[in-house]
């Protein structure tokens, strides 16, 4: 059972839209509280995604972070740092301390393991079965080349590296600026533990939505707004998303949510409540205020059912 926040933050400053009328907005005017995590909820087409991601991230672009809905698309081959956009940085090191070409160390080209192309695994198809997938006896599971893996940087091969957790990595790799920026930003997502090559697929569903936070977490603008970040998430997993959110208000930016899931907007400092309801029936704010105010005073249709999950 998720409780309300016991003392939400108070807002103290806003920055506000006017007169928005995007899609079925009815000249909506809101104040927009800064500092604090606020949450736009209402029924589905009623306007809250038009409100914030059309009108609000718009007019403020030069402080908006946006984070899309795209999925964290997770097949074999992507790693945490193909994602994070690293991998061809951590291969250009190894590949300038040992004069060779780059191309080398990735398990997608020249440095594959010949055996397995790379994928560490041997697929046999059967007749009329599922196939079997059994580890590459040439590379032991490895995906490199016997040539790729005797190359060196500080003492370690590729594989070794990406073997690293994103904590220790940031160490080894600290005087590498883009690269350790990227790591940082993965500690502070809460995934210290994180293997630099683990592949996406292994990862929970909180786990991706946190990769993908590290992504957008040193971009120039302090205003975060996502949109339906926990579609998809067990509840302990939403739980993680909720905490890191909240650790991002902590440190001094602004975190904005569109969102119908309860337990999120339990968590909220302050709700934004678009509606009355969706379509041609939506378009207007029917309420502001804090998720306690909102189940003890409001009648809107997220009221109704923020009280019955109380």
């Amino acid at each position: 059972q998720v409780l309300f926040k016991s003392n939400p933050r108070v807002p103290k400053n806003y920055l506000s839209v006017e007169n928005a009328c995007a899609h079925n907005l009815k000249h909506v005017s809101v104040d927009i509280p800064l500092d604090v995590l606020t949450v736009v909820t209402g029924v589905a087409g009623s306007g809250k995604s038009s409100l914030i991601r059309d009108v609000f991230a718009k007019k403020y672009a030069e402080q908006v972070v946006l984070v899309d809905q795209s999925p964290v698309t997770a097949t074999g081959r992507s790693t945490p740092v193909t994602f994070l956009g690293i991998f061809d940085e951590i291969r250009k090191l190894i590949a300038i301390e040992n004069k060779v070409s780059a191309s080398l160390f990735s398990f997608n080209s020249k440095g594959a393991c010949p055996a397995c192309k790379g994928r560490g695994m041997i697929v046999t198809e059967l007749v009329f079965m599922d196939p079997v997938t059994t580890v590459c006896e040439a590379c032991g599971g490895k995906k490199y080349s016997d040539e790729a893996l005797s190359y060196q940087y500080k003492g370690k091969n590729i594989m070794e590296i990406l073997e690293l957790s994103a904590e220790d990595a940031l160490e080894f790799f600290k005087e590498s600026t883009k690269i350790s920026k990227v790591l940082k930003a993965m500690v502070e997502v809460g995934l210290p533990y994180l293997s630099l090559g683990q592949p996406l697929s292994t990862l929970s569903g909180g786990e991706r939505q946190r990769v993908k936070l590290a992504k957008y977490l040193y971009q120039k603008g302090n205003i975060y707004v996502l949109d339906e970040p926990t579609t998809g998430l067990h509840a302990s997993d939403v739980k993680k998303v909720m905490d890191l959110l909240d650790s991002l208000v902590r440190r001094g930016n602004t975190v904005i949510v569109i969102e119908h899931n309860l337990d999120v907007m339990k968590q909220a400092d302050y709700l934004i409540d678009v509606g009355p309801d969706g379509g041609t029936g939506g378009g207007e704010i029917v309420f502001t205020g804090t998720p306690k105010e909102m189940a003890e005073h409001s009648e809107t249709i997220t009221a109704r059912y923020l009280r019955k999950s109380l």
